[in-house]
C-alpha cells in the first residue's frame, strides 16, 4: 500500500494540505500526469482499489463542517454488487453520487471488468457518471478514473441543487484499456445543462480539450448517455 509520505513526494510536496490544489494543476498537463500515473503504478500497480482512500479521509476530510466520510472497503464491495443486481438491461452505464475519490466505482469497475477476459475487454462498454461537491476530492477522483482507462462524466457540483462548477468528460480516447483517459471539459450551454440537470453555474467555463474526437464523441454520449447510453451496450 501507497504511504501518505510516498504520495507526498511524487506530488512533490510537504505538507498534505496541499494535495489538492498540486494534484489539480498537474492533471491539465497530460504529460506530466501520465508521467505521474507510471510513477504511482511503480509503487503500487494495484488498481483494483483506491490508492487515495485512507490518504484523504486521515489527510483531507472535513469530518466537523461537511461531516465528510468515506466508504468502508466491505460496504462499497456489497453496494457494487447489489448495482450490479439491479441494473440489468440498463446497458453498461454506472452512476455514483457523493463519489469522493471513487472507491465505490472504482469496485463497480473491477467488477465490470471481470465479466471479461483481458482480450475482449474494452473501455467502451461501459460508462461511469460520479458526481461529487468538494474542491479538495474532486483531483483524486479524477485521477482515480483516468490512471484506470475509463470513461466517465463527473459533475463537480452539488448533487441536490444541481449547481455546478464543471462538467468533466473523462475519455479513453483509443479504447485501450492498457491506455490512460484524456480529461476534456464540457461547454457550458443549454445543451449540457439539459442532459445532466444543471440548474446553475457556479463558474465560468474552462476551455480543455485534449483530443480531435472530442466534440463528436461528447455529442453521442449527451445524445445517448444516463437515458440510455448506447454507446456502452
Amino acid at each position: 500500500m501507497i504511504t501518505t509520505e510516498q504520495i507526498n513526494a511524487l506530488l512533490g510536496i510537504k505538507e498534505s494540505y496541499q494535495a489538492s490544489d498540486v494534484l489539480m494543476k498537474i492533471l491539465f498537463d497530460k504529460a506530466r500526469r501520465e508521467e505521474l500515473f507510471n510513477r504511482f503504478l511503480e509503487i503500487d500497480w494495484d488498481l483494483n482499489k483506491d490508492m487515495f482512500h485512507v490518504y484523504f479521509e486521515e489527510e483531507h476530510a472535513n469530518k466537523k463542517k461537511y461531516a465528510q466520510d468515506f466508504t468502508p472497503d466491505s460496504i462499497s464491495t456489497l453496494v457494487s454488487k447489489l448495482i450490479d443486481a439491479e441494473s440489468k438491461g440498463m446497458g453498461g452505464l454506472r452512476m455514483d453520487v457523493a463519489s469522493g475519490t471513487g472507491s465505490l466505482v472504482i469496485k463497480k469497475w473491477v467488477d465490470d471488468r471481470m465479466k471479461h477476459t483481458p482480450f475482449d475487454y474494452y473501455p467502451s462498454m461501459y460508462f461511469y457518471q460520479c458526481e461529487e461537491l468538494s474542491d479538495r476530492a474532486l483531483p483524486f477522483l479524477l485521477f482515480n478514473l483516468m490512471i484506470r482507462g475509463m470513461n466517465a462524466i463527473v459533475i463537480h457540483g452539488d448533487s441536490l441543487s444541481r449547481e455546478a462548477k464543471q462538467v468533466y468528460f473523462i475519455q479513453n480516447t483509443h479504447d485501450d484499456c492498457m491506455r490512460y483517459s484524456d480529461m476534456n471539459i464540457m461547454p457550458h450551454n443549454d445543451l449540457v445543462a439539459k442532459e445532466f440537470d444543471i440548474r446553475k453555474w457556479l463558474e465560468e467555463p474552462v476551455d480543455h480539450i485534449e483530443n480531435k474526437d472530442y466534440p463528436d464523441y461528447v455529442k453521442k454520449v449527451i445524445e445517448n448517455g444516463p437515458k440510455g447510453n448506447k454507446m456502452a451496450q
